[in-house]
């Protein structure tokens, strides 16, 4: 008799394989997203658009922030199906869908050739890479949860987030010979370069995705009936101090787009060469992707919490010095205050919110839990450049105003943070329920 059920020797390696698949999945998406976006500091303003002074740039930065509103009506398509037929069926589409939207815009003719036609042909993949990362992050952190160990989701989720850190180390690296070619060559053919690069990291993780069977949580509830007809439904009833929770928490990401994209676009007006910039990201995800997997271990060990609300502080509280290196002309200081404020501030939150997230909610509303709450929280580090450049952020002096925004987005997340329950104790299967509302306090089980 024939079994879909996996042997034991799978079950064990299953765990480290949906570590593996989320981080590949997550470094497609993130080396589309941070190519996008530092495209759109350095590049899509000569491209495609007929002035390259500063409106160039806010047009430039918005079209980067136009996913971020598909992300949030994705995240309830995607999300909905997620919790419907499973999470492994989902990422398999969303996967595929941000390769062909990152290739096309290698294929896009620029304003020279068309027009305004260029601009709206970007900002049309744009809203695919939007659509596509609604489910993405949502679906791979869920996913590995559900096969990780109790007392190791958060360290194994934590590799969704790394993979991001590999994503743009990965952007980067392609994009820094682009800057480094004469300008006729950088504005003409070589930006298309890095977006057809693309394909090969969509076949790569297409590969270890596809041999990844559905968690056993999620099986174990369609066979006993618990799959929502329309999750949306349960969520906003059961969920929804949850939902706006995760969403004030979110705001978080912002950090990320202020590091990576307005730093750059900074780093530049002060006198920074577009190649040093791009050098700071590559080294301060290089050592992220060592520290996060660190405090996703950390967090199994004291809670997400306190390892969130410290990487939430920590980042408001280093963004300004590393804002302000950028002009003292020590380039060292710059790459030290690079690590301390994106490797060992920002990675903590970063590392911890897939457990941290994803352990609110329950088995059948989990995925669109997730990215609803994520999506629409993400808003903020989509439109972060636009709101910062209009703001006067990337003028000379403007490191006042980017560090401020930095700071009043890291206090709401911190303290929403630290209105949630810990999970850190909660059987998987328990997670989301009323069960899950009680925490083990000294070895005793109290109520919350």
């Amino acid at each position: 008799m024939s079994s879909s059920a996996p042997s034991a020797g799978t079950v064990g390696r299953t765990p480290r394989k949906a570590a593996l698949a989320s981080f590949m999945g997550s470094a497609v998406e993130y080396y589309d997203f941070f190519l996008f976006g530092s495209a759109a500091a350095l590049i899509f303003p000569h491209v495609f658009f007929p002035d390259s002074d500063a409106s160039a740039l806010v047009m430039s930065f918005a079209t980067f922030g136009i996913a971020y509103i598909a992300r949030p009506i994705g995240a309830i398509f995607i999300g909905h199906y997620g919790d419907r037929i499973g999470r492994q069926k989902v990422l398999m589409f969303t996967l595929v869908l941000m390769g062909v939207a990152t290739f096309a815009i290698g294929l896009l003719p620029t304003y020279a050739q068309i027009g305004w036609w260029a601009p709206a042909l970007l900002v049309l993949c744009r809203v695919a890479q939007g659509l596509s990362a609604s489910g993405e992050q949502a679906g791979a952190s869920s996913l590995t949860l559900e096969h990780a160990p109790d007392d190791r989701r958060s360290f194994f989720t934590s590799w969704t987030l790394t993979g991001t850190q590999g994503g743009q180390i990965l952007a980067a690296f392609a994009l820094i010979p682009v800057v480094a070619m004469p300008e006729a060559a950088r504005y003409s053919w070589g930006w298309r370069i890095p977006f057809f690069l693309s394909a090969l990291v969509v076949v790569v993780a297409y590969v270890i995705r596809r041999s990844l069977h559905e968690t056993p949580t999620f099986v174990e509830a369609k066979k006993h009936g618990e799959i929502a007809k329309l999750p949306i439904v349960p969520l906003l009833k059961e969920h929804w101090r949850d939902v706006l929770r995760v969403i004030c928490c979110a705001f978080i990401a912002a950090v990320s787009t202020v590091f990576g994209n307005l730093a750059i676009a900074y780093g530049k007006t002060v006198g920074l060469n577009a190649a040093i910039t791009l050098w700071l990201v590559v080294v301060a995800n290089a050592f992220a992707m060592i520290t996060q997997p660190l405090f996703g271990r950390l967090a199994d060990k004291i809670g997400r919490k306190p390892v969130f609300i410290y990487g939430a502080i920590s980042s408001a509280v280093m963004m300004p010095f590393y804002l302000l290196s950028m002009s003292a002309g020590n380039e060292l200081l710059t790459f030290a205050l690079a690590v301390a404020t994106f490797s060992c501030g920002y990675a903590a939150a970063n590392a911890v919110w897939p457990s941290f997230y994803g352990e609110m909610f329950s088995t059948k509303v989990r995925f669109s839990g997730v990215a609803l709450g994520t999506q629409v929280g993400f808003m903020m580090a989509g439109f972060a450049p636009t709101i910062v450049t209009a703001l006067g952020g990337v003028q000379p002096g403007g490191w006042v105003v980017t560090a401020i925004f930095t700071a009043v987005i890291a206090a709401i997340a911190a303290i929403s943070a630290a209105t949630a329950r810990e999970t850190r104790d909660v059987p998987t299967a328990e997670l989301g329920t009323r069960r899950s509302a009680a925490v083990r306090t000294r070895g005793v089980l109290v109520s919350d």
